[in-house]
């Protein structure tokens, strides 16, 4: 696990060493065991080194070809490596460490992008041919890892994060209107825009070539996978696909657990992260695991329930586990808001502050930890949003009443008075245009409910999901933590893709058959969070962890902010968004905007994930001097 950067000039000139290890500085929390830069006229390739696998000199990068052709500066962990390994010997590859980078850089050496596919784990990494002048830059399946890049007409410049970016002279820093405007309708980022005028963030599943053979300057993008959830076409037999999801889901675990360096496990008091720690723990005697949890002194309603502690402490004890623990109290999010800012980069999905705290405490102990990530996209862990188009007759019904749930932050409604300030610049962008691009590659027929919610967990996959992993990213990296998502095991995701809508969720064939004499709304009992989904993942991990975790009902990582914003964080939200004078007023309407806020101080709406980004926006705008 590491940090990447690279420049490379068009008309020639040299790259500066000076600016190639500037970048490198700006991300040097990602890799403090070490750095290398590589220079050859107008192209440069920087590393910042988190010694994981292989911890001696031989592992060090930018890593070279033996015949000095090829040279890679890689981020990630490929699982599968000591299989590509045998097969590159077999071929006549000689190694000289122990590492997964090796086996990266031979492997696109021998088999040029289709290695990509052969890869089982996370990564992002650039790859240089000397002979043929080219340039590869590739991002895993699933965007687990990041590379955010630049380019004009004299350079393309790239890195792991944005701020090795900003650390050429020439970048003009400048707000992009248009992405604030998607940011503040969906609470995330769909395309490959960034907050920041000009960075682009490559896409999942895809690589970019530059060939300056032929003298070009044009990047050329490739999509090498994505998702496709369907339904199967053979009949079902629940226990067979239990069987494979539980030797899959083992695979999947022990896959991950290869390090030369301490391992732990998140421990949050749910089955996905507890049944990840218990096949852990079996390898591990002692392992370290590590929970956040909330003071709930001034919370109410169900955030009562958001504290896991207890929960996790019980799964601890059954396990055998090195269990720590960190509780949050309201004046932490303030405390961290201007670090987290600067780390994160731009606001994503989710209040992540514990986030940056659970990395935080669990740096302390490991290099290395397993996070329960991906469960719930995969195996369909939000009914009651499944629920909401079920009953769609065709693709833009579903469209509209999907879209409508996603807009988190700010209604179309109020979308023109909130951006009064900006309006004229970003009333072209139709949001629900963006929204709809996000299927313009799921080509399933949709001819029953099971197809709508197969389009559902690709949207969640594609875009909730993949913000999760930036925010994982940029957070576990800020403390030199790598997090590692066993439920992105390959074989595991391809199995969860044709894995029935039957055995995912356990009241569809209710929502099916509704009572269309039942008085109210009658679909409103299977809005609330329930324990109905992820029911086969239920089933198999009920020999892992206790009956009453298996059973339990759908609960985030989230902080009980709802209260604290109108309590014991009240002073410090109205200091920051009652100021009209803030930076975020060159943007927004700030009657608008109060307006809205006002609505949640008094009782009357849940604004929290709307607070929760201007506090943040802020932040972002003032520590990136924008």
């Amino acid at each position: 696990m590491c940090g990447i950067v690279g420049q490379l000039n068009f008309d020639n000139s040299p790259v500066s060493p000076l600016i190639l290890r500037r970048m490198t500085d700006a991300i040097v929390h990602r890799g403090p065991d070490g750095e290398g830069h590589w220079i050859d006229g107008n192209v440069g390739l920087g590393h910042r080194r988190l010694s994981i696998i292989d911890l001696s000199p031989a592992g060090h990068q930018p890593m070279i070809s033996a015949d000095h052709r090829y040279i890679l500066s890689y981020n990630g962990e490929i699982y599968n490596f000591r299989e590509l390994r045998t097969e590159l010997e077999a071929k006549g590859y000689w190694f000289r460490s122990q590492t997964d980078s090796e086996v990266v850089l031979y492997a696109l050496a021998e088999w040029g992008t289709d290695a990509l596919l052969k890869f089982n784990g996370m990564f992002a990494l650039a790859f240089w041919d000397r002979k043929e002048k080219n340039l590869l830059l590739a991002r895993d399946r699933y965007g687990i890892k990041p590379l955010y890049y630049f380019v004009n007409e004299k350079k393309l410049i790239f890195g792991s994060e944005q701020k090795a970016i900003l650390e050429q002279p020439a970048f003009d820093r400048k707000i992009n209107k248009k992405a604030l405007l998607e940011y503040f309708t969906f609470q995330n980022i769909f395309t490959d825009q960034t907050l920041l005028e000009g960075i682009h963030l490559l896409q999942p599943g895809h690589y970019a070539t530059i060939d300056l053979s032929k003298k070009s300057n044009h990047l050329r993008f490739v999509q090498y996978w994505d998702y496709h959830f369907s339904e199967p076409d053979t009949p079902v037999d629940r226990r067979e696909y239990v069987e494979e999801l539980d030797q899959l889901f083992q695979q999947a675990v022990f896959r991950q657990l290869v390090s030369d360096v301490e391992l732990g496990s998140y421990l949050s008091g749910g089955m996905d992260s507890g049944s990840i720690t218990a096949l852990a723990a079996s390898n591990f005697p002692y392992l370290k695991t590590f929970t956040c949890g909330f003071d709930l002194s001034s919370a109410s309603g169900i955030e009562l329930a958001f504290d896991e502690r207890t929960k996790a402490e019980a799964m601890s004890a059954k396990f055998k586990t090195e269990h720590y623990e960190m509780v949050l109290k309201a004046g932490d999010m303030e405390r961290c808001l201007g670090e987290l800012a600067w780390h994160l980069e731009e606001p994503r999905v989710g209040q992540s502050y514990p986030n940056f705290y659970a990395s935080i405490l669990a740096s302390k102990f490991v290099k290395v930890v397993l996070s329960g990530a991906g469960g719930d996209e995969l195996f369909g862990g939000y009914p009651w949003r499944y629920y909401r188009n079920v009953g769609a007759k065709n693709f833009e019904e579903f469209i509209d009443e999907y879209y409508s749930y996603w807009q988190r932050l700010i209604p179309n409604t109020e979308i023109a008075k909130v951006f009064g300030p900006i309006w004229d610049d970003v009333k072209d962008v139709w949001t629900r245009d963006i929204f709809e691009d996000v299927f313009s590659n799921h080509f399933n027929s949709l001819e029953k409910p099971e197809d709508y919610i197969n389009h559902s967990l690709y949207f969640e996959a594609k875009t909730f999901l993949h913000g999760l992993f930036v925010v994982e990213d940029k957070l576990s990296m800020a403390n030199s933590l790598e997090a590692r998502v066993p439920f992105m095991d390959n074989d595991l995701v391809n199995f969860a893709m044709r894995c029935p809508i039957g055995l995912k969720l356990n009241n569809l064939g209710e929502v099916m058959r509704l009572n269309e004499n039942e008085v109210g709304r009658k679909t409103n009992k299977y809005f609330q969070k329930t324990s109905d989904g992820k029911q086969l993942l239920r089933d198999m991990m009920s020999k892992y962890i206790p009956s009453e975790i298996v059973e339990g009902k759908k609960q985030g990582f989230s902080s009980p902010d709802s209260s604290w914003f109108k309590g014991d964080s009240i002073d410090f939200v109205r200091k920051v968004i009652y100021n009209k004078k803030n930076k975020t007023y060159d943007y927004f309407d700030s009657n608008a905007v109060l307006s809205l806020v006002d609505e949640h101080l008094h009782g009357k709406k849940n604004r929290r994930l709307l607070i929760w980004s201007l506090l943040n926006f802020e932040k972002f705008l003032n520590e990136f001097n924008l």
